[in-house]
């Protein structure tokens, strides 16, 4: 076996971590924009799988999710959380949060959903976000939120939460 062989089966041997990207956009009340799936029950950001077999990154993968769901093709702001998320029934995923900016009434009445995917979408208050996006999706926004308020750097998470210290 070569050298090539060995590494090929070593990389098939690692454990599976999924990759996925969103954007948070907000209007000029601070209301996030939510996207309601027909493939799943509740509501998420607008964003998605980060193709890594095209050598897609992170940000590229939320700006081109976000033009392919709602329509929006705007350069994306910082990267607001990073969250390692445990899910029963996948491997784990790494969520990138990136801030998706402030979308004038101009760009929120362009808006056109995805139909493959999405059944609508809204803008709900950050006071509610939990009520819409579950468990660690919720959490995570809600923190990338508090860091655009309070202009903290990006925060990482794992479900959604703060680690403790180690």
């Amino acid at each position: 076996m070569t050298t090539t062989d060995d590494f090929a089966t070593y990389i098939a041997s690692l454990p599976r971590v999924l990759a996925g990207a969103a954007a948070l956009f907000r209007d000029a009340e601070g209301r996030v924009l939510l996207v309601e799936p027909n493939y799943r029950e509740g509501w998420t950001l607008p964003g998605g799988t980060i193709e890594s077999d095209t050598g897609e990154s992170p940000r590229t993968a939320a700006r081109r999710e976000s033009a392919e769901e709602i329509g929006i093709d705007v350069p994306l702001g910082r990267l607001l959380a990073v969250d390692w998320s445990l899910g029963e029934g996948r491997p784990p995923l790494v969520a990138y949060l990136y801030d998706g900016g402030v979308l004038d009434a101009a760009q929120l009445a362009s808006i056109k959903l995805q139909e493959e995917e999405l059944i609508s979408w809204r803008l709900v208050e950050q006071a509610e976000l939990t009520d819409h996006l579950l468990g660690s999706l919720g959490r995570r926004t809600v923190e990338a939120c508090r860091v655009l308020q309070t202009g903290e750097g990006t925060v990482e998470l794992e479900n959604g939460r703060r680690p403790q210290a180690s």
